[in-house]
C-alpha cells in the first residue's frame, strides 16, 4: 500500500452528522456506537463559512460502520437520522 494512501481512505470515508443540540448529538452518538458505528465522536465544530461562535454545532464522526463496512456507504440512513433532529449530513 502507498504510504498515506490509508489516512485518505479514512478521511475520504468520514462521514460528520451535524446537529444544533449537544444532547441529541450524545444520544444518537451512543446509539450509533451500539448499532457498530465507530468512533461516534461527539464534538463541537464551526463549519466552513460560519463567524459567530453562536452558530457551532455539534458533530458526531463516524468513518466505520456495522461490520466494518465504511460509514459512507450508508449515507442514506444516516442523512434520514440526522435531519430527524434538524440536522444534516456530510460524507
Amino acid at each position: 500500500m502507498e504510504r498515506g494512501l490509508g489516512y485518505r481512505r479514512a478521511v475520504a470515508d468520514t462521514v460528520l452528522l451535524v446537529l444544533p443540540d449537544r444532547d441529541d448529538a450524545e444520544e444518537i452518538a451512543d446509539e450509533l456506537r451500539a448499532a457498530g458505528y465507530s468512533p461516534a465522536l461527539v464534538h463541537r465544530d464551526m463549519l466552513l463559512g460560519e463567524d459567530d461562535a453562536e452558530d457551532v454545532d455539534w458533530v458526531v464522526e463516524l468513518t466505520t460502520g456495522p461490520g466494518g463496512t465504511p460509514a459512507a456507504d450508508r449515507t442514506d440512513e444516516l442523512r434520514e437520522l440526522a435531519e430527524r433532529y434538524d440536522g444534516f449530513l456530510t460524507a
